[in-house]
């Protein structure tokens, strides 16, 4: 039962990362300029994404017997800090949105790796899980990346 404990905070600090992940993508698809109806498109399916990967880690803290979170902690402060970080732009422009979003996915990218480094003992599935989740987001990173990339060439 320890160990399964051990899983469970691993597992709750994911779906609370994809949490803030979520409101985080909202908050920029309500940001995004009407004309940029590409971006919303994209941040709206990303914040679908986090959803999903949310209700996966769930099912597996229920599975466990645990309690699945549903707010944030301590690893969430790194997206609190990207969704609070919008507050200091002059602009809602589309290169300070997809740098915010980058940021974001940087700090998801973080709690991924270290929730597979953790010393948790991870059963097979749900180290798989963890690790499909990650590639997951780290193609959204590297999309954000190359939108906010693009941006930066057409200036």
């Amino acid at each position: 039962m320890a160990q399964n404990k051990e899983v469970i905070e691993v597992l709750n600090d994911l779906i609370q990362i994809n949490n803030d992940r979520t409101a985080g993508y909202t908050r920029a698809a309500e940001d995004t300029k009407i004309v940029d109806v590409d971006l919303r498109t994209i941040f709206e399916r990303l914040a679908d994404d986090s959803r999903q990967n949310a209700i996966e880690l769930t099912s597996q803290v229920g599975r466990l017997g645990g309690e699945p979170a549903t707010g944030t902690t301590t690893s969430g402060k790194l997206y609190r800090a990207w969704m609070n970080v919008k507050d200091m732009f002059t602009g809602k422009d589309r290169h300070s949105l997809l740098a915010s979003c980058e940021y974001g996915e940087d700090a998801a990218q973080r709690a991924y790796e270290d929730a597979l480094a953790s010393d948790a003992p991870l059963p097979t599935d749900i180290r798989q899980l963890i690790t499909s989740q990650k590639a997951s987001l780290k193609n959204a990173h590297d999309m954000i990346k190359k939108y906010r990339d693009m941006h930066e060439i057409a200036k």
